[in-house]
């Protein structure tokens, strides 16, 4: 069988290699190197294991086009579906610390609190075992996720965590029940305090940017806002002194959730502003009307100095804010994304 030599460079400088045949995808190869990369679905439909192949050939197999950033080129890919035709050098868009060496953390969790927290819109709280290698601690970087399994069920489905790495072994999580789907059918259905869920991870590449002072704008459509809790969380708890600002969208005022946490965080984060953006707002709306690159774009016209950018949210809503700050400047390593597509 052919093999190809597999270079993958990390944000941070720092390399790695293995081996990968011709009829595996590079994410099994990696794994099988005991190299496990961020990823997320493994079927080329969320755009987690984004990559840019900077020399050598490769067929990018199926996958959903919405999971390629607009602007791609032909040099970038999903390494769950990337299959190599030659030896590869791969740009990663991540630091070294996102890769883990060696298998993903699975422990078990009960379920303490689901609660609505918006129309269908979920907050669902878990509590870890304590086992020997971790105790009760639960370790992860804020903007990463795990994947939530239902014991003896073939249901297991990834969601970003709200809070952050804290010794209690509590987990937070916003879940937008999807009509019809399996996890979202039993979540609304079956779920119960009490009952247990596997937890594998974490996982994922998302997170802050070490990059000096810049200010940090969020831009969060839905449950997107998890993951930038978490982040503006983190720097709450480290008194972080970067000016920062956080875009939170939804079509109609009643879809907003979470209001009550966000004032709370302005009070430990107060450079923190809150825009809070509304598409088809009523008569009694008194916020932003638009969506949160609307609101963005007229920001940045006005910025003194670009800011890094975080965004999560749906494909369409990343690619306008991409476009929206590469129209006013921000260079692209100062603009960090992950996009999310529903999962049934």
């Amino acid at each position: 069988m052919n093999t190809h030599a597999i270079e993958l460079t990390t944000r941070d400088g720092e390399q790695l290699r293995f081996e990968c045949a011709t009829d595996q995808n590079l994410l099994e190869a990696a794994a099988d190197a005991h190299i496990v990369l961020p990823a997320q679905c493994g079927q080329g439909n969320c755009g987690t294991c984004y990559a840019d192949v900077t020399h050598g050939d490769f067929t990018l197999g199926k996958h959903n086009p919405a999971a390629l950033p607009d602007g791609a080129g032909a040099s970038g890919t999903l390494l769950c579906c990337t299959f190599p035709k030659s030896d590869l050098r791969i740009s990663l868009p991540f630091d070294h610390d996102r890769i883990l060496i060696g298998e993903i953390k699975v422990r078990n969790a009960e379920i303490t609190a689901i609660d609505s927290v918006g129309e269908n819109t979920l907050r669902l709280e878990l509590r870890l075992a304590s086992n020997e290698d971790d105790g009760s601690m639960a370790e992860f970087e804020p903007g990463q996720f795990m994947e939530l399994e239902v014991p003896g069920r073939d249901i297991k489905r990834a969601y970003s965590l709200a809070n952050i790495s804290n010794w209690d072994g509590r987990l937070e999580f916003l879940i937008r029940l999807q009509p019809g789907g399996l996890f979202s059918t039993w979540l609304r259905e079956q779920a119960a305090v009490g009952q247990t869920l596997i937890v594998h991870g974490p996982k994922g590449a998302f997170g802050l940017y070490e990059s000096g002072l810049r200010p940090r704008w969020f831009v969060a459509g839905g449950t997107g806002l998890a993951p930038m809790l978490s982040m503006l969380r983190r720097m709450a708890e480290f008194q972080e002194p970067h000016p920062a600002r956080l875009y939170f969208g939804a079509n109609r005022p009643e879809e907003l959730f979470c209001q009550t946490e966000l004032k709370a965080l302005q009070a430990e984060l107060p450079q923190l502003q809150v825009i809070f953006c509304v598409w088809k707002p009523d008569n009694n709306w008194q916020g932003f009307c638009g969506t949160p690159v609307d609101a963005l774009t007229q920001d940045l016209a006005d910025a003194a100095v670009l800011p890094d950018i975080y965004l999560c949210g749906p494909p369409a809503l990343i690619n306008a804010a991409e476009a929206a700050a590469r129209a006013k400047g921000v260079p692209d390593k100062q603009v960090l994304s992950e996009r999310f597509l529903p999962t049934v």
